[in-house]
């Protein structure tokens, strides 16, 4: 096999998640914009889901935000899903939207908020089970705003001992992924703040515990492609939650803001023989000005181009440079291959894969945006007020 038919047989092996949120309407804590043709239903959200699969081949799965997308029967819901041609993903939990998590969830001080964030989490297991699902994706919301406000190894102490027995919960075949965020909605102390207390949690709790990766969720400066490699050496990269960021977490469109930085990511992960199904590639978006999904297509493609750049590097030509020392010629191989316009060849693959070589204008034309317009009217829409 030529080399570049390796890189195209591996991009037709790339799948990307999405997140049935970013479906809905979404904003800023001082105003959501609503969209005409935004899903009322988790059902409506997987209709959605499915177009982006059906025009870029590599979406096949669609993570779900419990309570938001809550239905009675979820084996139902996983054959919707499935009749559209999607599967259902990654289930995440919410202990962050109740009032009773003003002073924390799993790692607050009153026991009986504990109970209730764990036993909210044991419930996302169990739709697990219904769903087929294999991700149970953690992310808390913890933390204090002042100090002496709580005791913050007893919160470790809190969070291990829930994490522990939503561990033991899990199936052979499930996992849980724990996810970090260096602060935001705590401003002191955030009690899951980087990826060292993800990775020193999971260790503990064992193989099935692994860390999620949000790229929006770094201090500015901090090399997120250095976390990757080493979480992969150590066999701890569950998965990511791609999006982009100029501030803080905005979760803008992934490869919006620094194409370089998740072309620098996407090729550690090459390195580190992380791409493959065991590291999960997951959308968190929100998209509050832009039409969502045109811009969940978009932020694919992102992924797409990224990834192919990342195949492109001339590993020989790059570990030649490396091990001789020529700091130049190691970094110009790099800056070749992210230089490259990999458009063509990403065509090419659409078109072998018997998809329009341009997701964005098939789409568009297929008449689904002006069908969801006409038909989802009344009703709730899905998404959250500000």
């Amino acid at each position: 096999m030529t080399e570049l038919a390796a890189v195209k047989a591996a991009l037709k092996t790339q799948a990307v998640e999405t997140p049935s949120w970013a479906y809905g309407n979404s904003g800023t804590r001082f105003k959501v914009f609503a969209q005409q043709g935004v899903p009322r239903t988790p059902q409506e959200k997987l209709d959605d889901a499915a177009q982006v699969h059906a025009f870029t081949g590599v979406a096949p799965t669609v993570a779900l935000h419990i309570p938001w997308d809550k239905v009675e029967d979820y084996a139902a819901l996983a054959e919707h899903a499935e009749d559209r041609g999607v599967k259902l993903g990654a289930i995440n939990s919410n202990t962050f939207q109740d009032d009773d998590y003003r002073l924390g969830s799993i790692c607050a001080p009153d026991p009986a908020v504990r109970r209730k964030a764990v036993d909210h989490l044991l419930e996302c297991v169990d739709i697990m089970d219904a769903t087929g699902s294999k991700d149970l994706k953690l992310w808390f919301a913890d933390g204090t705003n002042y100090p002496g406000q709580d005791d913050i190894r007893a919160r470790q102490d809190r969070l291990a001992e829930g994490l522990a027995e939503v561990y033991e919960r899990l199936g052979d075949d499930q996992r849980m992924l724990l996810e970090y965020k260096f602060f935001e909605p705590a401003f002191y102390t955030t009690d899951v703040p980087d990826w060292g207390t993800a990775y020193a949690h999971c260790l503990k709790l064992g193989e099935k515990a692994q860390v999620v990766v949000d790229t929006g969720h770094h201090a500015p400066g901090t090399n997120i492609e250095f976390i990757v490699a080493t979480l992969l050496r150590e066999g701890k990269l569950g998965g990511f939650d791609f999006n982009s960021r100029f501030y803080a977490d905005d979760d803008l469109m992934v490869g919006a803001a620094d194409p370089f930085q998740l072309f620098r990511i996407m090729y550690e992960v090459i390195r580190g023989g992380g791409f493959t199904p065991e590291v999960a590639f997951m959308l968190d978006q929100c998209h509050n000005i832009e039409a969502k999904i045109p811009a969940i297509i978009r932020s694919v493609m992102n992924v797409q181009e990224a990834t192919a750049k990342a195949l492109l590097v001339d590993r020989d030509a790059l570990v030649a440079a490396q091990r001789s020392g020529d700091v130049l010629e190691a970094n110009a191989v790099l800056m070749d291959a992210y230089n490259t316009d990999v458009r063509p060849l990403l065509r090419e693959v659409r078109e072998e894969q018997g998809l329009d070589p341009d997701p964005i204008a098939a789409y568009r034309s297929s008449g689904w945006q002006e069908k969801i317009v006409a038909e989802r009217v009344g009703g709730e829409q899905a998404g959250w007020g500000a």
